[in-house]
């Protein structure tokens, strides 16, 4: 296998549309791309009647999040695409018909919290899987908007898959299969709001606005050691915390006893269950006290029970989902270290929040 490159980290500053122009231009091939999405409509639709659809939720957005309109407009005119494309292309709600069978990114994450960290460290570990292409795309983006914290996020183009802000806090989790979608704020959208917030509290009122479309399970940590699992879906939600032993597990299906019926894929669910099982072993099978940051990225690294293995390599077993990349943040210190590829062979870069 050969060494994926380091994820190039991309530095943008100043007011939300000019931080959109700076993205468009420094991502402009992706969003170029992104927006001649014709061939993924789903059938029976026009790419006319698609914006029609997606000028629906833009119009939900710019009630609940005008400076979002303004960072997609920034973006669309540096790259010189339609906007209302590049809108659509942020709204996951609409790219797929029927519902089942439609997850593309596929996650693990860990939490470790004391008792069971090494030092009473608070860290997060994420493995995002996707395909190889979105792989190639991934640019790491530094964010400085006035009035809010320094954020660091991971994804490609101006979509977001992970993040993590100066006022201490961190945002990872998982793509659901919600069966309750409706016209609303895009959960994509709600990533970038979340990342905005300068406390917990703020981001869990984002995950749970009423007016979203859907949601992913948000995995929300504070440098304080506050953990919220937002299991949700779009008219409903549970939140859970780490167990006794300080761990928490989440990946692509719902696993609230109240939340089962929203899920919208259970054969699926049956694949996502074999990695939450082994993510919950490993992290069982670790000393009270002893969990450290390194202990997390060897737990993504894991090749059990392929092709549903954390660290996910179709080149060996098929498929057409890698992990694309993976980050353990030690929360504590704010120290992000992360890498393209798969955790088992990917350089290790670091951002420290100073």
């Amino acid at each position: 296998m050969t060494t994926a490159p380091a994820i190039h980290m991309v530095h943008v500053a100043g007011s939300h549309r000019e931080v959109g122009t700076q993205i468009g231009s420094a991502c402009a091939d992706v969003l170029r791309e992104a927006v001649e999405f014709d061939a993924e409509i789903p059938a029976g639709r026009t790419r006319a009647d698609q914006l029609a659809l997606a000028d629906r939720y833009r119009a939900v957005t710019a009630e609940a999040h005008p400076w979002y309109l303004d960072e997609v407009e920034g973006a669309a005119e540096a790259a010189e695409v339609d906007p209302l494309a590049l809108f659509a292309c942020a709204t996951e709600e609409i790219w797929h018909e029927p519902r089942t069978h439609a997850l593309k990114g596929r996650c693990s994450d860990l939490v470790a919290v004391p008792p069971a960290t090494a030092g009473d460290r608070v860290l997060v570990a994420h493995n995002n899987d996707m395909h190889r292409k979105y792989q190639e795309q991934l640019v790491a983006i530094e964010w400085e908007v006035p009035g809010d914290p320094v954020v660091l996020t991971i994804g490609n183009g101006i979509w977001i898959s992970v993040g993590w802000n100066s006022a201490g806090l961190s945002l990872t989790g998982n793509e659901l299969s919600p069966n309750d979608e409706r016209i609303g704020v895009p959960r994509e959208i709600q990533v970038r709001s979340m990342l905005r917030g300068p406390t917990l509290d703020m981001m869990v009122g984002e995950a749970l606005r009423h007016d979203r479309a859907s949601s992913y399970n948000n995995v929300l940590v504070s440098r304080r050691g506050e953990v919220v699992n937002v299991e949700g879906s779009a008219m409903s939600a549970e939140m859970t915390e780490p167990d006794e032993r300080g761990h928490l597990v989440h990946t692509n299906h719902y696993v609230c006893e109240g939340m089962l019926g929203y899920e919208g894929d259970p054969e699926y669910a049956e694949h996502s269950a074999v990695r939450y099982r082994r993510a919950s072993e490993l992290l069982r099978a670790e000393e009270p006290g002893t969990v450290t940051a390194d202990r997390l990225r060897t737990m993504l690294s894991d090749h059990e029970n392929p092709p549903d293995a954390l660290c996910r390599h179709p080149e060996r077993w098929g498929g057409d989902t890698a992990t694309a990349f993976w980050c353990v943040a030690d929360v504590t210190d704010m120290r992000i270290t992360f890498g393209r590829g798969n955790p088992c062979d990917s350089v290790a870069q670091e951002y420290v929040f100073t």
